[in-house]
């Protein structure tokens, strides 16, 4: 028997590989046809999408302003304080009196004059009562001198006063007028219908009340004097929260440093630039979603309020400006958040959907992964258009409605089941 196993040493071993490969085969390929993964499935169906534009922008106040002092001093009062609501011309901060420069102290007596000539503009019927006696008195000057100039014409009989040695004496002189008297009176006269002239315009000025004119030059004389006062002081230029305060009182301070800063956040909007290619597709009013990266819990809604009429070339591509204004913004939202925007452009009716999430490149192509009833995986390219947040209008390719594609493909090469 020894001698049998060790002539036939090679028959055996191959026999015995034989019967080897006979018995686990099956287990083999069994085991292979009972490989079970699990893949988060979706079958694919028609339905409506809003095919929409995304962009990336930050939030920002409608209405936003830096106040700056315009004059030097010491702080004297501060009234407001980070987060303080404020209404338009409140005053924010003063400066003391004693440390402002001269021309703003004096300004406040210049102020009390301008407004007290303002009201006598006004109120006061003074300036049309002398108007109306200086007008009678230039007409009968105008009168005297005309009637006078008459005289010299004919034969005059004039009684007059001259003095002499410090004495006034009564002289008497009849005859005719030589030129120059006559050259004498004509000046007088045009002098007396000059002064009459004048008066006439400006009892016509006065007669129906102050003169617009006047009471524009009153008026601006008295803001000159606010506006210097103003210097000495912040005041609100509009509604809104204070963002940012960097001043107590006894602070030392310069023009151009910085005092406040004043958001309305009652409208917030975000500035995003889009492309060329999708300017034509929005317009006012389209409908937008916001998401916030620092408020993950919700999104908001919104709508375009300003489109750019030229682009901006920008590292090679084209790209309009466009505002949209958040309408359901809450107290999470704030200025400098950053922000996704979706602005829906249309919508198409009964079109085949595809999960984005399900959507993979492979040599340049967009394709899905189809999961057939063995359990295999068949890669199917796609043809894509209108996109939405989730899902996209699949417009070209081997995908059919019913088909089950998987959400979480399998990266190629990884022996996972299916054609790779």
């Amino acid at each position: 028997m020894k001698n049998f196993f060790t002539k036939n040493k090679t028959l055996l071993i191959i026999v015995g590989l034989v019967v080897a490969v006979a018995i686990l085969a099956p287990a083999m390929l069994g085991n292979r046809a009972t490989v079970s993964v699990d893949y988060q499935t979706e079958v694919v169906e028609r339905g409506d999408i809003s095919a929409v534009v995304n962009a990336t922008g930050t939030v920002r106040a409608v209405q936003s302003a830096t106040l700056t002092w315009q004059a030097s001093g010491i702080v004297e009062t501060v009234n407001a304080k980070l987060g303080d609501t404020v209404n338009k011309d409140d005053v924010l901060a003063r400066l003391e009196q004693s440390s402002l420069p001269q021309p703003i102290i004096l300004a406040e007596a210049e102020l009390v004059a301008a407004e007290r000539a303002l009201d006598e503009l006004l109120n006061s019927s003074t300036a049309q009562a002398q108007a109306v006696i200086a007008l009678r008195e230039a007409q009968e000057a105008y009168d005297d001198a005309a009637e006078y100039r008459q005289e010299l014409e004919g034969k005059i009989d004039i009684t007059y006063v001259v003095w002499v040695k410090g004495r006034p004496e009564t002289k008497y002189r009849k005859g005719y007028a030589d030129e120059n008297e006559k050259a004498e009176a004509d000046e007088d006269v045009a002098l007396k219908k000059g002064l009459l002239d004048d008066a006439q315009r400006t009892y016509e000025r006065l007669k129906e009340g102050p003169n617009a004119q006047d009471i524009t030059a009153a008026e601006a004389r008295v803001a000159a004097a606010q506006a210097t006062l103003k210097q000495a002081m912040i005041t609100a230029p509009f509604g809104g929260v204070i963002t940012d305060a960097s001043i107590l009182p006894g602070d030392q301070v310069a023009p151009g440093e910085m005092a406040f800063q004043v958001d309305d956040i009652s409208h917030l909007e975000i500035d995003v630039e889009i492309s060329e290619v999708d300017i034509n597709s929005i317009s006012f009013g389209q409908e937008v979603t916001v998401s916030l990266d620092a408020v993950q819990s919700q999104d908001y809604h919104g709508e375009v309020v300003s489109i750019a009429g030229t682009g901006v070339e920008t590292a090679g591509s084209v790209n309009f400006k466009v505002t949209v204004e958040i309408t359901d913004a809450d107290e999470l939202v704030r200025p400098g958040m950053t922000a996704a925007v979706l602005i829906q452009v249309r919508t198409i009716e009964n079109a085949l959907l595809v999960p984005n999430k399900a959507i993979q490149v492979e040599d340049g192509k967009r394709v899905v992964f189809v999961l057939g009833e063995d359990g295999a995986l068949t890669t199917v390219e796609v043809r894509l258009g209108a996109s939405s947040g989730a899902y996209s209008e699949v417009v070209g390719g081997d995908l059919d409605e019913g088909d089950v594609i998987v959400i979480d493909p399998p990266a190629p090469r990884q022996g996972f089941p299916g054609p790779f």
